[in-house]
């Protein structure tokens, strides 16, 4: 992921196999510190399951905290949170499509569309 780019690099085997334009946490600026700071971990994580009934259009949780962010929650006395997806639009505004890309609006989720999101 390049968040600054606002992009979304997806690979297999080792293989780049596509971009994806995204929209990030509403605190875009950083690395993740903390469960609640509203801002997307940056670094290299893996997906590792999925979960079919979110409150959005599919998701899929990635490797989010790993042990270097919990050492750093910690030395800031604070929990290190969880639950980072990467996931389509709310169920309830998938009219919104790609629109949504012009603001960062999650609680340090990566979103896609949902066509997307399918893809992936």
């Amino acid at each position: 992921m390049r968040k600054s780019e606002r992009r979304l690099e997806a690979y297999a085997k080792g293989e780049l196999v596509k971009n994806y334009t995204i929209a990030l946490g509403k605190q875009p600026e950083g690395d993740k510190q903390f469960q609640g700071d509203n801002k997307t971990p940056e670094g290299f994580y893996t997906i590792n399951d999925k979960n079919p009934y979110s409150g959005y259009h599919k998701n899929l949780c990635i490797s989010y905290p790993n042990a270097s962010d919990r050492r750093e929650a910690a030395l800031l006395g604070q929990p290190v949170g969880s639950n980072i997806r990467i996931h389509g639009l709310p169920n309830k505004m998938p009219f919104i499509g790609k629109w949504h890309r012009f603001i960062d609006w999650t609680a340090g989720c990566i979103a896609v569309t949902n066509d997307e999101i399918d893809e992936l």
